[in-house]
């Protein structure tokens, strides 16, 4: 297939895709914290103000909040745009609102680095914060009308592949084990080549899942792609909805991540939003198909109850 008719189907499922809701004031230090990385510099300044003081930049003009990060107007619209916001206005809203929630009560969450003396009392404490800010920062992220529709595709599929490299495979490994519980043809593919070989064989009808935190890694976005020339609806779970993984996903359903530190690297905290996207999409497919769904997971119990040892009798 050549590139330019390659181009046409990625600009295709982009306009089609359906439109990603503004964020709730409480997810925009999440978005922060998820795209700020890959932001550029200019644009790293105008997020992390309104981040760190909402309702300051709240009373602020366009052209104020540019003069203070020392950037321009354009800047301030195009970092609005990528934190999810239609424009300035909106963000400005959201801004306000944040600031009120933050006025009434609702604190910032801090976190803190997990440092070698560490006793582990405090390995214990620093994790539990770093993963319920994690889930929260998912949670509160998490475009609900993109999760809709993909649970719709996963739920009528003839056929499900998913695709991850690393940790994102263990991920992938848990999502597929769900969905032949309840029934669902699914397959999880950790080897790269063996994924795309297998995708060429997807067709309309079919639903290709990729799971990526970067959203770059080649060996996850090919086999998405193949996928995706070949008519299959496609879902990408990653922590950068701005990778090059987007160009071939129908859904993008974005995850956050703790910050990386010397002992915790970004794969353990990512993972965590990863799973709990999947098991999101699983309630949702479980919902949607309960009738051959519930049967089928209480055959699944049956069917292993007798591996499991008896409880011994007192």
């Amino acid at each position: 297939m050549s590139s330019s008719v390659k181009e046409t189907f990625s600009e295709v499922a982009v306009a089609s895709r359906p439109a990603p809701t503004p964020p709730a004031p409480a997810a925009l230090a999440a978005k922060v914290r998820t795209l700020g990385p890959s932001m550029t510099r200019s644009m790293q300044r105008v997020a992390e103000a309104v981040a760190g003081d909402p309702a300051g930049c709240a009373a602020l003009t366009v052209t104020g909040l540019a003069e203070r990060t020392r950037t321009s107007e354009a800047t301030v619209v195009r970092t609005s745009r990528l934190l999810g916001y239609p424009g300035y206005r909106d963000l400005r809203l959201a801004l306000a609102a944040l600031a009120a929630q933050q006025a009434a009560g609702g604190a910032p969450a801090v976190t803190a680095d997990i440092a070698v003396d560490d006793s582990l009392i405090d390995v214990v404490a620093k994790l539990a914060q770093e993963e319920q800010q994690c889930l929260a920062d998912t949670a509160a992220g998490l475009d609900v009308t993109q999760l809709e529709a993909a649970v719709s595709a996963l739920a009528s599929a003839r056929r499900i592949d998913v695709y991850g490299i690393g940790a994102s495979s263990l991920v992938g490994q848990d999502l597929v084990q769900k969905l032949l519980r309840i029934g669902l043809i699914a397959h999880a593919h950790a080897d790269p080549h063996l994924a795309v070989t297998n995708a060429v064989q997807m067709r309309t009808g079919d639903v290709a899942l990729a799971i990526t935190h970067s959203g770059r890694t080649t060996d996850v976005i090919e086999p998405l792609r193949v996928a995706f020339d070949h008519g299959a609806t496609t879902i990408a779970i990653t922590g950068r909805p701005d990778g090059e993984i987007a160009s071939y996903a129908d859904h993008i359903l974005t995850t956050s991540t703790a910050r990386e530190s010397e002992l915790r690297p970004a794969a353990m905290s990512s993972r965590t939003s990863q799973l709990l996207v999947v098991d999101c999409l699983f309630i949702g497919v479980a919902q949607r198909t309960y009738d051959t769904a519930a049967p089928a997971l209480s055959a699944s119990y049956e069917a292993l109850a007798h591996r499991h040892s008896p409880r011994p009798h007192r």
